[in-house]
């Protein structure tokens, strides 16, 4: 599963390969307010099943509490992406 923040909308997405993609917009962890998780919760189960569902809110939980994941950085016509991917 990946996160990415920096896109400018938040969204949950399936890569070409299948693999689930949360696009979250602004930056870490003040994007990830009790409300905002909440709305991204149900945004997200729409697309994920129930095991993608777990991990999402394990990465969302480490996330939050300032725990790092494997992340790398990516520029885009120069708007900067920070990808997590567990």
């Amino acid at each position: 599963m990946l996160v990415v923040q920096g896109a400018t909308a938040t969204a949950v997405v399936r890569h070409r390969t299948g693999e689930p993609v949360v696009l979250l917009s602004g930056e870490l962890p003040a994007v990830l307010t009790t409300a905002a998780l909440n709305e991204l919760l149900n945004l997200a189960a729409a697309v994920l099943t129930a095991e993608e569902m777990a991990l999402f809110r394990s990465c969302l939980t480490a996330l939050r509490c300032g725990e790092k994941l494997q992340e790398r950085r990516i520029e885009v016509s120069g708007a900067v992406l920070t990808v997590y991917s567990s």
